[in-house]
């Protein structure tokens, strides 16, 4: 849905529910509207169930607000306010103005923010919602050091991949896994998209591939973030070829992930999803750019001392200086598979 939030809304008159709707990526009405719409004069004197605070202010729509007035809605309870702090509380005020009930019921505020978690935190930061994915085996390897054929991970945890990539707006790797994998980062949920995901290859020196699987099917959705060792004549070539070429260069002449989240801040996207190598992923955990990680684990070891860890560059030296998480939640993904979600303390 993105940019826009998930909403839902659900009309009920007596016993009865006369309208439904909620927004899709295939359009702009907004689900209150729909919901109106299907219930028609059964609206009237009705209650209407909303994922959250109805806008008060011209978009690309006008206010739900004054359909659901002109509409005749009695009541409308809601789990939370709108997120947007330019706008929060204007939609509740202008329906009580209008003699409309509001009950506002936050022990759903909870669900209703997971339902929106990138949303929220776009518009409390400005910034994308950045979550570092891996697959690993049980000791924490994500290759190893000679043949990586096959998976670590069973065909529906990789399905489940998909899941998550159709809930981002982009996903970003490293040029030493598109190199090494050949990848395409594509989302393949078959799930309608509101925009395209957009995939960003870090590569400090433009080394992509023009044969490449990533460069072949680009369709304006390939990002490449270079730094000034990167050659003006590769950079011709990769523009020519329809990829989108940035320099974010940060202090030690490294690309910056924090760059890159700023830029994709600017341009309105809400979730970045980071698949990537190990040295990638130790600067997305490092640097603090990562806000969540979501790991499936595989009932398998590597072992050995190069075997690549999920996160590899310079580590913390003390076990009490480890990067720490909290809200951690455990998915079960097959009989004997598991994923672990949880948020990085800052």
């Amino acid at each position: 849905m993105s940019p826009n939030p998930c909403v839902g809304a659900v009309i009920v008159s007596g016993d009865a529910v006369v309208g439904r709707g909620f927004y899709t990526a295939a359009g702009v009405r907004h689900a209150e509207v729909l919901a109106l719409d299907e219930a028609g004069e059964k609206a009237r004197g009705a209650t209407m169930y909303v994922t959250l605070e109805p806008h008060a202010h011209q978009g690309r729509t006008p206010p739900c607000t004054d359909a659901i007035i002109a509409a005749g809605i009695r009541r409308v309870v809601a789990p939370m306010e709108d997120p947007n702090p330019l706008v929060r509380g204007r939609g509740f005020a202008q329906l009580r103005d209008a003699g409309i009930d509001v009950e506002l019921v936050p022990e759903h505020a909870t669900r209703a923010a997971e339902l929106n978690e990138a949303f929220l935190h776009f518009m409390r930061t400005g910034r994308p919602l950045v979550m570092l994915k891996a697959a690993v085996t049980l000791d924490g390897k994500i290759a190893a050091p000679e043949d990586n054929g096959g998976w670590i991970t069973s065909e529906k945890a990789r399905a489940h991949v998909q899941t998550l990539r159709h809930n981002s707006d982009a996903i970003l790797t490293g040029i030493g896994t598109v190199l090494a994998d050949d990848c395409r980062l594509t989302d393949r949920s078959g799930e309608e998209r509101s925009r395209p995901l957009l995939r960003i290859v870090v590569d400090s020196q433009l080394r992509l591939p023009l044969e490449s699987k990533m460069a072949e099917s680009v369709k304006g959705d390939v990002m490449v973030v270079t730094t000034s060792a990167g050659s003006v004549e590769r950079r011709r070539k990769l523009e020519a070829n329809g990829i989108r070429v940035e320099m974010l260069e940060g202090a030690d002449g490294r690309v910056s992930l924090h760059a890159i989240a700023e830029l994709l801040g600017r341009e309105k996207y809400l979730s970045l999803m980071i698949e990537a190598g190990s040295k990638v992923n130790w600067s997305a955990l490092e640097s603090g750019v990562a806000d969540k990680i979501f790991f499936y684990y595989a009932p398998k070891i590597l072992g050995g001392m190069r075997s690549l860890p999920v996160a590899g560059g310079a580590g913390r030296l003390r076990r009490a200086d480890a990067i720490r998480f909290r809200d951690v939640r455990l998915h079960s993904i097959t009989a004997n598979e598991f994923a672990v979600e949880a948020r990085l303390e800052k």
